[in-house]
């Protein structure tokens, strides 16, 4: 596996390539162009830069996260196969540049949810943090309001103004998609995708729903093992394969997450690998990436992925702010740089202990 950290860009990021290249055993950043929108195609020259940036700074670019996928295309709306044309020019672009793995995710309207971005925990840092209840009080048009002044001045992945402006058009646009029109929506787009990520070699890493549940009647679909694997069937091409996500397959307490990493074996292309706290089973806050301060085995996890043959990027994710740090919520350097090294103190120790078994 490679260590990597996640990187928002140069005017979008609190944190720099200087200060993560200092991270011991991080090697790569997971990265985008934060300032294209959904739809849009990635011009080569863009890329081409970005790419050069984090050379120069003496880390590679280990995969792309996220070229989001345009509303028309989730619905299917008549307009949907442009927007999938632009989506293969995007890939096709990525792929001329050597970059072989897009995360991404199909989720209608939020692409995650949090009811508060700093919850203050007992030792004093902040957390992102969900309770069913304050959703269920909410109206989902208010819904950014409501959190928007613990952004730290940040503009939140799947959460921008501009988006959120939109959010009762959105609303109407996925009121008759259900789990199944939305499935076969996502199948489609992979099949149309399928050749230029074959071309390429581009490893196509879905993304879980978060929390995975529905949220505002809202559909979900990859929530668990048996909608994952049942996409794995359907579009049974290596290149279609899976981000997981321990914090949000495990929102859901039911999810056995070494279980699944064993399940998809072959098929996880990247992993974020963090923890969750639970008060209750629809009330969780982020926690520290150490097993002990959440319900999660990290141990295990890792174990799982070490066992099965992982081997493309880790990073970690959703960290405290601690220390004194303003930063975009879950996304702060200290807690992160923290939950990377232990991380690959996992990975050495699970390595010399199964090669020193043989």
């Amino acid at each position: 596996m490679e260590m990597t950290f996640r990187w928002y860009g140069t005017g979008f990021d609190t944190v720099e390539l200087w200060q993560i290249r200092q991270i011991p055993g991080v090697t790569g950043v997971i990265t985008t162009l934060y300032d294209t929108t959904p739809g849009e195609v990635w011009k080569p020259e863009k890329i081409h830069a970005l790419k050069e940036q984090v050379e120069a700074a003496g880390l590679h670019i280990a995969g792309i996260e996220s070229v989001n996928v345009h509303d028309a295309i989730k619905i299917g709306s008549p307009d949907c196969e442009k927007y999938i044309d632009n989506y293969i020019e995007t890939l096709e672009n990525l792929g001329k540049e050597d970059i072989h793995l897009v995360c991404y995710n199909f989720m209608p309207v939020f692409d995650w949810t949090r009811t508060e971005l700093a919850r203050k925990r007992p030792d004093g840092s902040t957390v992102l943090a969900y309770t069913q209840a304050a959703v269920d009080a909410l109206d989902p048009e208010k819904m950014f309001e409501s959190i928007a002044g613990d952004a730290n001045g940040a503009i939140l992945p799947g959460w921008e103004p501009e988006r959120m402006a939109r959010v009762k058009e959105l609303f109407e646009m996925y009121a008759g998609i259900d789990n199944e029109k939305l499935f076969a929506n996502l199948t489609h787009f992979l099949e149309r995708i399928m050749p230029v990520c074959n071309k390429y070699d581009i490893k196509m890493a879905i993304h879980p729903d978060d929390p995975a549940w529905s949220v505002f009647g809202l559909p979900r679909i990859i929530i668990n093992k048996e909608n994952i694997l049942r996409l794995m069937k359907a579009v049974d091409d290596v290149h279609n394969g899976v981000t997981f996500c321990s914090g949000s397959y495990g929102t859901n307490l039911e999810n056995d997450l070494p279980e699944m990493i064993r399940a998809l074996k072959g098929r996880i292309h990247f992993a974020h690998v963090r923890n969750l706290k639970f008060n209750s089973p629809d009330d969780f806050e982020e926690s520290a990436h150490l097993s002990s301060d959440g319900t999660f085995d990290m141990y295990e996890i890792m174990k799982a992925l070490y066992e099965t043959g992982f081997e493309g990027p880790i990073r970690p994710d959703h960290g405290r702010m601690i220390w004194g740090e303003k930063a975009m919520p879950g996304y702060g350097l200290y807690d992160r740089a923290l939950g990377a090294t232990y991380l690959n103190g996992l990975w050495e120790a699970i390595d010399k202990a199964a090669k020193r078994g043989r």
